[in-house]
């Protein structure tokens, strides 16, 4: 499934190398914090043991993989994978202190990865971002070894129309907010468009049956303002 938004040509790219050096402060703002507790959430849902190893695609600045390598006392490996320099720069400056992870400049739909390589995947807040969700689904799957975990965290559908009207009603700040911390409106357009754009939560479960994951369900969190979704790779 193509995405039209992200098929212009240097957008996504052009979006991210704006706002990379602000991206963790953006984040805190845009969500007032609770993003933190989305990915922790990501985290318990995911509940890895020792020696699992996590293929964190759409990385950011490192969140997912810091609390994965808290989560296991650091005894797991992981592989974190973003298409844009400046935020691998970013996540290596972020967690320097740990030493078993390695970086890779991809994007979600062609890693330069072997297959059946690991435990988890995650995806965060990226695979509305990529051009391809089925390309980014069957890479997702090729990578993961068999009795491995996809999951993926994403902006979805809220449920509530009372909530929706609040969101909606802040959404539209968000631009102004990026013009302050950033110095650009932009990147914030194209956020709130993304968001608006991306499939909802059943959309994608079809998606990932359809790309071979089985045992397919998802969390709504904060009244579905995002979603964890879960599929496993069984054989």
């Amino acid at each position: 499934m193509q995405q039209y938004l992200q098929n212009k040509k240097g957008l996504v790219q052009g979006v991210f190398d704006k706002v990379y050096n602000k991206y963790d402060l953006m984040n805190d703002v845009m969500s007032l914090g609770i993003h933190r507790a989305w990915k922790k959430n990501l985290i318990n849902m995911m509940n890895p043991s020792i020696n699992q190893n996590l293929i964190d695609v759409a990385c950011g600045t490192g969140d997912v993989a810091k609390l994965f390598l808290k989560s296991v006392n650091q005894n797991s490996h992981v592989t974190c994978v973003d298409p844009n320099k400046g935020m691998i720069t970013k996540c290596k400056e972020k967690l320097k202190q740990y030493k078993n992870l390695n970086w890779v400049i991809s994007s979600a739909e062609n890693l330069p990865i072997e297959s059946s390589k690991f435990d988890f995947y995650t995806i965060s807040f990226g695979l509305r971002n990529t051009k391809d969700i089925d390309k980014t689904l069957k890479e997702a799957y090729r990578v993961l070894k068999p009795g491995g975990r996809f999951l993926c965290l994403e902006f979805s559908k809220i449920h509530n129309s009372n909530l929706e009207f609040v969101y909606k009603t802040y959404s539209k700040i968000i631009p102004d907010i990026g013009k302050i911390i950033v110095g650009e409106k932009e990147p914030y357009e194209y956020l709130i468009q993304s968001i608006e754009n991306f499939i909802n939560q059943d959309e994608l479960i079809d998606l990932m049956k359809k790309n071979n994951f089985e045992k397919c369900n998802y969390r709504n969190l904060s009244g579905g303002i995002v979603s964890i979704h879960s599929g496993w790779k069984i054989s």
